[in-house]
């Protein structure tokens, strides 16, 4: 009975300390929120059926963070995921720029960019996600996707090639090709 009551507590420690990193990663990977707190669920999950197997090579955020990536490339390869990233709550937010036509230019802009983002190839968006967005570090960012940190640089470079290429519109058959 001891023994349940630690581990549920030490679960609950886990869940309180690392889920807004979790959930944060799943927002930025999925562009859902709903979708986000369902992956949050599924990644706490695995984490709990995998903890008596947890071996301290790594930090526990970089092995929680390492299961989320696995989670969100499996429901990204399951899903095909093309909604966009939050339009619900960025359209319902009020305008700070004063201006219609300029807070619709800053929409449409967020949208061009949540939109490449999402058609990226999974391992370029998790490397923009990590690195770019949630500013961890190339060592930081290696050990949560379980590659070098050589390999990291060279993603993150071309994540970022493949991001002005798509904005810029010059991919066939890319946003700009579909959407005029």
């Amino acid at each position: 009975m001891y023994e349940e009551e630690e581990r549920d507590r030490q679960i609950g420690l886990i869940y309180e300390q690392y889920y807004r990193h979790v959930y944060h990663f799943m927002i930025y990977f999925t562009g859902n929120r709903s979708v986000a707190e369902d992956l949050t669920q599924e990644v706490f999950l695995r984490v709990l059926d995998s903890l008596q197997r947890y071996e301290e090579r790594a930090s526990m955020k970089t092995w929680i963070l390492r299961i989320a990536k696995y989670v969100a490339i499996d429901h990204s390869r399951k899903k095909r995921i093309r909604a966009w990233f939050g339009m619900e709550t960025i359209n319902k937010m009020p305008s700070k720029l004063g201006r219609p036509e300029e807070e619709y230019a800053g929409k449409e802009g967020r949208r061009h960019v949540v939109e490449a983002v999402l058609r990226m190839k999974p391992k370029y968006r998790s490397v923009l996600i990590l690195h770019g967005l949630k500013e961890y570090n190339i060592k930081e960012t290696a050990e949560i996707l379980g590659c070098s940190e050589g390999k990291v640089k060279v993603d993150y470079h071309r994540a970022m090639k493949e991001m002005r290429r798509f904005l810029e519109g010059d991919i066939e058959g890319g946003w700009i090709n579909e959407y005029s």
